[in-house]
């Protein structure tokens, strides 16, 4: 009897353990995965690797500086904001670069066949146009 009651007592605190950190479903924990983790120790941090970096054309000529990253509604990032003509005292022209036309080359950020004409000859990127204040993700159909 006295192994049954072990065996019981064993089992309840063991049930008990598991459901304090079972997951419940449709609930999204907090945080990150120990995979997800090791993929973002992969990936490049904007705030330490892009934001406010010279950027470079393949010749080693500075075109400009990224100021901003634009994160699309489906969480990925579009574009990069370059600020041309950023030297002293002179005011800069931001233009929108696709992200996919951006690349590190030996340690610098590089846009392939860009130039300062180049780069102020595009449309100007106007934050006006821009959302201060992002919609939540359910607005969007892609997201349910």
């Amino acid at each position: 009897m006295k192994t049954n009651l072990l065996v019981w007592l064993v089992a309840s605190s063991i049930g008990l353990s598991l459901s304090a950190h079972a997951q419940v479903a449709g609930v999204q924990p907090l945080g990150v995965s120990v995979e997800q983790s090791t993929a973002i120790l992969a990936g490049w941090s904007v705030r330490k690797s892009v934001m406010d970096k010279p950027v470079f054309n393949e010749k080693g000529d500075r075109v400009g500086v990224v100021h901003d990253i634009i994160v699309a509604p489906d969480r990925s990032v579009s574009f990069a904001i370059i600020a041309a003509n950023q030297f002293l005292g002179v005011p800069h022209h931001d233009v929108a670069i696709p992200v996919e036309q951006l690349d590190f080359n030996n340690g610098k950020l590089v846009v392939a066949g860009a130039t300062k004409e180049a780069i102020k000859a595009l449309p100007e990127f106007q934050y006006a146009k821009v959302r201060a204040t992002p919609k939540p993700r359910s607005d969007y159909r892609e997201h349910p």
